[in-house]
């Protein structure tokens, strides 16, 4: 080959390089972006009176004279839209059928949307629902309450070629000359000092645990619940793994069962999720009986079934890339061969091996199918190490699916979806970065 084509290879080459690697950092950027941006609001946000009675209330943090005070100016400066309610309230048990049922429904509407922000009135009954015992935690969340509160959504179907047509109509005009026409401009000024948001770092958001089927509190139980199961897929797999490889690599040679076997193990790796979800299931549940249902050892057993193809398999590769001469030169001194693979070939191949395990512990940590059948519940609460034998466990992959899908009000706290989506992408590139440093140290250390 000519210097001049080669020339030209190497720089196609090159440009083709840089262009992909520019490409796959803009779609991690894509991507991870706003996972981290919208993921980052359930960690720092602005906290209204109402979350930090609530931390108070649930939690005991926080000063309590402080936070009573400062309800206090909160309840004062609601006080005109209380008693505004409260007012046309007795009003309509006093009025005529027609003014009833005029404003009947549009006042219940309007009274259902300010308990909603601002929390239930002084004196009434405490409500059953944790949601409806605070009001708004969250500003952005009051900040839509008061977009409802000020407009009624309504449909427009006078083009017949059309489907309705969402429009917006201020919910005042239902009111105008009634004692609630000055509620929306009371509530429009004095928001902020009824509900007194304040910027606030909540990194407890990992280790409180969840209230209320996640409106309140944190995450604790589904990030404990993952520990476990990956911990414990690990404690399955790692030592099955690696002496699998070590006679794949060392005793076994070359067979037509040994082809098999590798062939066999290459397919596993392959398998669709959910399938090693419902062997869990029939063989681990159903049939061994570890557990009685879902639990956390059953969970582990299926996700170490899942990884054990990808442990053996770079474990395997890890231990042939071992020189021959290391295995040489110690039998030549006399040691065993288990002696040798224990002392020489084990530590030479250890940033292989420890990279298929880390990579491992990621996966395991982002599956879902597998544990849905086996492990997962949708609320839970935080499960001592002997709890896990035998009770299910709520985990970060199950509930970020469940709370995306089957969650009543997911609007109300799609922070908390994004909050996991962040801590599990976070865990996971925590645990590939802890595997390229102890890959490149144990490296430096073999080469002297």
């Amino acid at each position: 080959m000519q210097i001049g084509t080669r020339k030209l290879f190497n720089r196609s080459f090159t440009f083709v390089s840089v262009v992909s690697i520019a490409f796959m950092a803009l779609s991690l950027v894509v991507l991870l972006g706003p996972i981290f941006v919208k993921g980052s609001s359930a960690f720092v946000f602005r906290a209204t009176i109402e979350h930090r009675k609530l931390m108070l209330d649930r939690f005991d943090r926080g000063g309590r004279a402080e936070v009573e005070a400062e309800a206090a100016r909160a309840a004062a400066a609601r006080t005109p839209v209380y008693d505004a309610i409260r007012g046309f309230e007795a009003q309509l048990d006093t009025a005529d059928a027609e003014f009833r049922r005029r404003y009947r429904d549009d006042f219940n509407d309007l009274k259902d949307l300010v308990l909603e922000l601002l929390g239930p009135m002084p004196g009434e009954e405490e409500p059953v629902l944790m949601r409806r015992q605070y009001g708004q935690t969250r500003w952005d969340r009051a900040a839509i309450k008061l977009r409802g509160i000020r407009f009624a959504e309504e449909y427009d179907y006078s083009d017949p070629s059309k489907m309705g047509v969402k429009i917006l109509k201020p919910r005042v005009d239902r009111f105008r000359g009634t004692s609630l026409e000055p509620v929306f401009g009371e509530l429009e000024r004095g928001a902020a000092d009824m509900l007194r948001p304040r910027l606030t770092w909540y990194w407890r958001f990992l280790f409180d645990e969840s209230y209320d089927s996640h409106f309140f509190g944190g995450i604790w139980p589904e990030m404990l619940g993952t520990i476990y199961l990956v911990l414990g897929a690990m404690l399955f797999a790692v030592p099955l793994g690696i002496v699998t490889a070590i006679y794949l690599a060392e005793y076994a040679g070359e067979s037509h069962f040994v082809s098999l076997l590798r062939t066999c193990i290459s397919s596993l790796a392959g398998v669709p999720s959910i399938v090693f979800g419902l062997f869990g299931l029939a063989f681990f549940i159903n049939t061994m009986q570890v557990s009685q249902s879902k639990s956390v050892l059953a969970g582990a057993l299926t996700l170490a079934v899942l990884v054990l193809p990808t442990v053996i398999r770079a474990s395997e590769e890890a231990i042939k890339a071992v020189p021959l001469t290391y295995k040489e030169a110690s039998m030549s001194l006399g040691a065993s061969k288990w002696r040798t693979i224990l002392t020489v070939i084990l530590p030479a191949a250890l940033p292989g091996v420890l990279t298929s395990v880390i990579i491992s512990m990621g996966r395991a940590a982002g599956e879902t199918a597998p544990i849905i059948f086996t492990a997962a519940v949708s609320v839970g609460k935080p499960l001592a190490v002997w709890q896990t034998l035998s009770q299910p466990t709520p985990a970060l992959p199950w509930n970020i699916y469940n709370l995306a899908t089957e969650h009543q009000a997911i609007d109300e706290i799609r922070h908390v979806q994004y909050g996991m989506v962040l801590t599990l992408v976070a865990l996971v590139l925590i645990l590939n970065l802890t595997a390229i440093v102890m890959r490149a140290r144990i490296s430096k250390k073999l080469r002297g």
